[in-house]
């Protein structure tokens, strides 16, 4: 008797079959987009197969709810959610309307996807909307879970502005070294010790990689370590990986000790600090169950988060996070938070900061905290240059968000609180 023949993938499909993985790894399992990766690309022979399944999945998401209407719109009757036809489906949209994949090659990478299944179907729908000359709204419409969500915190304006984001994967900005060149980058300083990259030469082969004398990091990303200031004793990062904050306040002057919980994300921790040079204590432990020796001068505690506020680069969250998750995350943080009060020594600092667009995570998380902790104050720091169209609020603390420094690329959202522990 001979042996099956075993099936071979044509050129291309490889890597569709592995945005599929993806995207139901985010969609039906909660999964984060970077998470599933390894796992979903599992076999791909090349690291090109990799890139373009990873950004095939992410510019799906990114249009994920007008996919949905566009396809909705060509059968009698809905796909379920889960089905493989709408998962094909989405990626041929996706391809031919968003990523500039000719026609054929987008219905014919895809088609493999739904063998044994409703082939004519797939092929059926996908024909027939792009005979229609179809197109995606521009920009694209956020879930109407959280357009509802963000404009009962921040109004219509701001739903708008993050439609807006979300169109396009957000520009690359990076933080120097104090003794780094701004010159030798190409790109934009919209403030000192920053640049905003452009052109398409890789993060690697820009001049001073190599050499440690910058790290990426979104601006947003950078505010909080800004907003302790220069060096002045010690500094204890909590939740540091993969580092760009405990650089930062090493790079400032600080003693720094750097904690997280995550030994795989350290490794990238002491990765960044070889290539940069700059020195910092790392500890692997759990920030709830770990205690220093003695108060600190300062305290960074960037949280863990729903991440919200980071949509333009992970756009999964915008489909995986839910009431019940950002809730979750606002009891840890406040837990985070009672624990690090008190390491800060008298006259200290302590700053809090989170990715996220939920106020739960951000200015409520910090009205609970002061009405429980009279010997903490807020105290905006106004020496520091801030991007323009940043500034405190009239409580003191900092929140960026959709449609701030829009016409220059945009920035992620983030909360940030800086306080003094009353002597």
């Amino acid at each position: 008797m001979a042996r099956p023949r075993l099936h071979r993938d044509a050129p291309g499909v490889p890597a569709r079959r592995a945005a599929l993985r993806l995207l139901d790894a985010v969609l039906r399992r909660g999964l984060a987009l970077e998470a599933a990766l390894d796992t979903a690309a599992r076999g791909l022979d090349k690291r090109e197969d990799r890139a373009l399944a990873h950004a095939i999945a992410a510019e799906t998401l990114r249009h994920l709810h007008d996919c949905d209407a566009l396809i909705d719109s060509a059968t009698a009757r809905p796909l379920p959610d889960d089905a493989k036809a709408r998962f094909a489906l989405r990626i041929a949209l996706t391809q031919a309307l968003a990523m500039g994949v000719a026609h054929h090659a987008a219905i014919a990478t895809v088609l493999p996807l739904v063998d044994g299944g409703p082939r004519k179907l797939v092929h059926g729908v996908f024909g027939t909307l792009i005979r229609k000359g179809v197109t995606f709204p521009n920009p694209p419409a956020l879930p109407p879970a959280v357009a509802q969500r963000w404009q009962t915190s921040w109004g219509e304006d701001i739903v708008r502005a993050a439609g807006a984001a979300i169109a396009a994967p957000p520009p690359i900005d990076v933080t120097l070294k104090p003794d780094a060149d701004p010159t030798a980058l190409e790109g934009e300083s919209l403030l000192p010790g920053h640049v905003r990259l452009s052109g398409d030469t890789s993060v690697p082969a820009r001049a001073g990689f190599a050499e440690g004398q910058w790290w990426v990091q979104d601006i947003a990303a950078s505010l909080p370590a800004r907003l302790a200031g220069r060096g002045a004793g010690t500094a204890l990062d909590l939740c540091a990986a993969p580092g760009g904050k405990t650089m930062q306040l090493a790079a400032a002057g600080w003693q720094v000790t750097a904690l997280d919980r995550s030994e795989n994300r350290l490794a990238r921790l002491h990765a960044n600090l070889e290539r940069t040079g700059l020195t910092a204590t790392v500890i692997a432990a759990d920030a709830l169950e770990w205690t220093p020796e003695q108060p600190v001068d300062l305290i960074l505690l960037d949280a863990p988060c729903s991440a919200t506020g980071i949509f333009r680069r992970h756009p999964d969250v915008l489909h995986r996070v839910r009431p019940a998750i950002i809730a979750e995350m606002a009891e840890l943080q406040a837990r985070l938070l009672a624990r690090a009060a008190d390491w800060v020594r008298p006259g200290g600092q302590l700053v809090y900061a989170t990715c996220s667009l939920e106020p739960e995570e951000g200015e409520r998380q910090i009205e609970a905290f002061l009405k429980t902790r009279s010997d903490y104050r807020v105290e905006p720091e106004t020496a520091v240059p801030l991007p323009d169209g940043v500034m405190p609020f009239s409580q003191g603390w900092i929140r960026t968000l959709p449609g701030t420094l829009a016409d220059k690329g945009g920035m992620d959202g983030f909360f940030i609180c800086r306080m003094i522990r009353k002597g």
